[in-house]
This record gives C-alpha cells, sequence and structure tokens, in this order.
C-alpha cells in the first residue's frame, strides 16, 4: 500500500491506528443553551443519526437567519400603530354617531393598512 504524508504529520502506516483527517477542526465555540434547547438539539440529532455536535455544524451551514426588522419594516409597524389608534377612535365615533357617519373614514383606513401589510409581506428577506 502507498503511504500518503501531509505537512507536519508522520507518514500514514496502515497498521498503526487510525489515518489521520484530512481536515482538523482546531477551533471551539462555546454555547450556552437552556435545558430545554439542549434536549431539542439532542432529541434532533438523535433523530438524524448524528452526534449534537454534527448536527449543529450542518445546521449553521444550512440556517437561513433573517433580520427580525429592518429599519423599513419599523417605520411600518409605527405607521400600523397609529393606524390602530385611528381604528380605535373610528370605532368610538362610530358607537356615538352612528355607523354611516363614519363608514367611509373606516374603508380608507383599511385600505392603508392593506397597502402597508402587502409592502411588509413583500420586503425581499
Amino acid at each position: 500500500m502507498e503511504k500518503t504524508e501531509t505537512k507536519d504529520q508522520k507518514p500514514y502506516n496502515p497498521k498503526v491506528g487510525r489515518p489521520p483527517k484530512k481536515v482538523k477542526r482546531q477551533s471551539q465555540l462555546m454555547v450556552r443553551l437552556t435545558e430545554n434547547e439542549r434536549f431539542l438539539i439532542e432529541e434532533k440529532a438523535r433523530g438524524a443519526g448524528m452526534k449534537p455536535s454534527a448536527w449543529f455544524r450542518q445546521a449553521a451551514k444550512k440556517a437561513k437567519v433573517l433580520a427580525r426588522f429592518t429599519p423599513g419594516d419599523l417605520t411600518f409597524l409605527r405607521m400600523l400603530s397609529g393606524m390602530a389608534n385611528n381604528l380605535n377612535q373610528l370605532t368610538r365615533a362610530a358607537h356615538r354617531e352612528g355607523l354611516v357617519t363614519v363608514q367611509k373614514r373606516c374603508r380608507e383606513l383599511l385600505s392603508d393598512i392593506d397597502d402597508i401589510l402587502k409592502k411588509l409581506r413583500n420586503d425581499d428577506r
């Protein structure tokens, strides 16, 4: 059999133990988990037939993490909050003055809310 040699390693002898790894992991990352998080990771790893560390590495490679809210999203959410306040005021006015007088304002507000929700949904992430 042919012997292979890499930098800083002795030649591989098939009669002496395990061959050297092609990729040696030298860096560590310490992660604090709750008991529940650890249990979930261990269960998912067991279900995949993997060690938790291998499952964690694989999940890190494939995971897609999205920012919670962009500055634009926050602007839209503030607008929605103001509209919710307006809707509450319209509801009170409808109880006082009757539904017919408030109907047009409600439809305009609902249309504005729908437009903002569409913008939030269509945001490329």
